[in-house]
């Protein structure tokens, strides 16, 4: 078993079910959108966000990201990791058929892939902290990059979050946060000038 300092946030009782098979943490359902409703779950969620810190693991459709955005609006930023499942397509053993965007939960995926997108999220490695000290990836980079607020963009942004094996649902104003965990700026720019390959003079 592995442990977890953090509260992990998922979205109902089979993810709960799938992560307490190898994590040893605690592990809180929103029960999909009741969340929204249910303040007494609130108030718990942000009393272990102070008191712990929060992970939030939701799927990687649009609900879950509803949900994920709604967290992040209700409780402040420095007490909450975000671990992203990428878009993988399939359906779950215990379902008819696949979810309306086609696109497994977290209760479908490996468990290799949910051990990773914790990792990415600094849960459990203090590497992160170790690079706090470099540039920082801003907003202002992905407009330079031609990732946001520009012509094309948003299908950039599709293609690199493909390669970084990150949900399409991941915003340009969440992006900043999720690559300064997975990469160092010098990375970024890499990175982002491999994707344009600029022909001719420039």
């Amino acid at each position: 078993m592995i442990h977890v300092k953090e509260a992990i946030v998922v979205e109902g009782k089979y993810d709960k079910i799938k992560l307490s098979s190898f994590l040893d943490a605690l592990i809180i359902e929103t029960d999909g959108f009741r969340i929204f409703k249910d303040k007494e779950k609130m108030a718990m969620l942000r009393k272990l966000a102070r008191t712990r810190g929060l992970v939030i693991l939701t799927d990687s459709d649009s609900a879950g990201f509803l949900i994920r955005n709604y967290l992040t609006g209700s409780i402040p930023a420095e007490q909450i990791k975000h671990a992203y499942i990428p878009d993988l397509f399939g359906k779950e053993k215990r379902k008819a058929a696949p979810s309306k965007e086609g696109k497994l939960g977290v209760e479908g995926v490996p468990v290799e892939t949910i051990l990773e997108a914790l990792r990415r999220a600094g849960v459990g490695t203090e590497e992160q902290e170790e690079n706090a000290g470099g540039r920082k990836i801003t907003k202002t980079d992905l407009y330079l990059a031609g990732l946001s607020g520009g012509p094309g963009s948003s299908e950039k942004r599709r293609k690199l979050l493909r390669r970084l094996n990150l949900p399409e649902h991941l915003s340009a104003s969440s992006l900043p946060g999720v690559l300064n965990s997975l990469m160092s700026y010098e990375d970024f720019v890499r990175l982002t000038s491999e994707e344009s390959e600029p022909s001719g003079q420039g």
